[in-house]
């Protein structure tokens, strides 16, 4: 008489395990495949490196346990999304590809419309948090690119009026800086309010202006003495509100300070002058 081997099921027991099975390997494919097209839509720039090993880390916990068991698996993809090249922009994207997928299951082609915004905050949280970890394990200080906001660091903006400096240019410019206080709160509302802040600063000022990180709680953006100065200020100070209202911690915090710095007459002292912006 055949005997089974040990652990195997026969019979419907065993065909019920074998269509579960199936049907979850089918389910994975179906949800790897929809979130690869939602979030190549949504502007991811390579599509061959999209795919991670750990990408099927999380539509396997996904398929298993819904995005809220996945948490693991995404701060393992948070980390090789880091470790790869890409940036926490384009991460936090292809999170919001994944939530989008998730939330309109009956988008089956995969044609939804990402939103960070309104991704959940904790998947946010684990995802950004763990590629930052890696992200500044690979960056030290004298890197151009700060990790968290994705700006240039003081360094480069140091380089850059140097060249303002040899143009005879310094009058046409000016600093417009944004200082937080950010003394009150701690943690991942800290660093998110770094991060909106540095967005909202790329999305005003978006035609070639050098933005920069300065300190810990100051960023800044070098643009011309223009008509235009006035109307962006104003359209900086709505994008800060705008985003820095979706967090009900941050918007306990006072309200960014925005302001115009000229340059002063030489190269060294619009470098002492960084420092001291610096420090808030």
């Amino acid at each position: 008489m055949d005997v089974p081997a040990t652990g195997a099921l026969s019979g419907p027991a065993g065909e019920q395990e074998s269509r579960a099975r199936f049907d979850r390997d089918r389910n994975l494919r179906a949800l790897r495949a929809r979130w690869r097209t939602a979030s190549l839509a949504a502007g991811w720039r390579f599509p061959s490196d999209w795919a991670l090993p750990e990408v099927d880390a999380v539509c396997a916990a996904v398929v298993r346990h819904g995005a809220t068991g996945a948490e693991t698996a995404l701060a393992g993809l948070g980390r090789a999304r880091a470790a790869a090249g890409a940036n926490l922009a384009e991460t936090l994207s292809d999170l919001a590809a994944l939530h989008a997928v998730l939330d309109d299951p009956d988008a089956v082609d995969g044609f939804v419309s990402p939103d960070v915004d309104a991704t959940p905050a904790r998947l946010l949280r684990v995802t950004a948090l763990a590629w930052a970890d890696v992200a500044t394990d690979q960056l030290v200080h004298t890197e151009v690119t700060d990790p968290l906001t994705g700006l240039p660091s003081a360094s480069y903006l140091r380089t850059r009026l140097a060249e303002v400096y040899r143009a005879s240019a310094a009058d046409e410019h000016v600093l417009l800086v944004v200082a937080m206080d950010l003394t009150t709160v701690s943690g991942w509302p800290r660093l998110t309010g770094m991060i909106l802040v540095a967005d909202a600063l790329r999305a005003v000022f978006d035609t070639g202006e050098s933005h920069a990180t300065l300190g810990p709680s100051v960023v800044a953006v070098l643009c011309r003495r223009d008509g235009r100065l006035a109307s962006r200020g104003v359209a900086l100070r709505r994008a800060l509100n705008d985003r820095l209202s979706v967090d009900a911690q941050l918007r306990e915090v006072n309200r960014p300070r925005v302001s115009a710095v000229r340059l002063p007459g030489s190269h060294d002292s619009a470098c002492d002058l960084l420092s001291d912006l610096a420090r808030g």
